[in-house]
């Protein structure tokens, strides 16, 4: 398939006509959104009305202070419900990595603990375990084997293997 290549000049022209439009809807998505506020606004929030008497002003003061109580209890409510996604998005991306593995893995030193204070440190100190690992072992009885050997005089020996007559007995008695 052969495709066409495009002047540089054209490419130009085009990516400036590109970004041109989509300065146009930036600017349009602006003033919507600021007419939006507007409009929120104005259905939203009355004008003030100030009152003359003292006791309207108090009435108006508690009003105002019950719609802030309000207004703090939902911006309270949902910024637990953000922290709380955060949160579980955070525990899944580390779930993904811990499924791709492609982590490092972290350079392991030796320590010297017991085995008891290995499963403390694991299961907490709620739970007291004693872990003897001797004591799972089998006990083998070493078996001594008893050689009987002639020790004798070494000096028979010497004597009896010297010579060709010693070297033919020493064959003989092994065969």
């Amino acid at each position: 398939m052969s495709e066409k290549k495009m002047s540089s000049s054209r490419k130009h022209h085009l990516k400036s006509l590109m970004l041109s439009i989509a300065k146009g809807i930036l600017e349009q998505e602006v003033k919507d959104r600021e007419v939006e506020r507007q409009r929120y606004m104005g259905e939203t929030c009355q004008p003030l009305s100030i009152p003359s008497g003292i006791q309207a002003l108090q009435e108006l003061c508690r009003e105002l202070h019950h719609k802030i109580d309000v207004t703090d209890e939902e911006r309270y409510d949902l910024e637990m419900k953000v922290n709380k996604s955060a949160k579980e998005i955070e525990d899944l991306n580390i779930k993904v990595i811990d499924l791709k593995g492609k982590f490092k893995k972290p350079t392991l030193r030796k320590v010297r603990m017991s085995a008891d204070a290995m499963l403390q440190a694991l299961l907490g100190s709620k739970h007291k375990v004693s872990l003897d690992l001797r004591a799972n072992l089998k006990q083998v009885k070493k078996e001594v084997k008893e050689e009987v050997a002639d020790v004798g005089d070494w000096r028979k020996n010497v004597e009896d293997k010297a010579g060709m007559d010693g070297r033919k007995k020493m064959f003989e008695g092994e065969a």
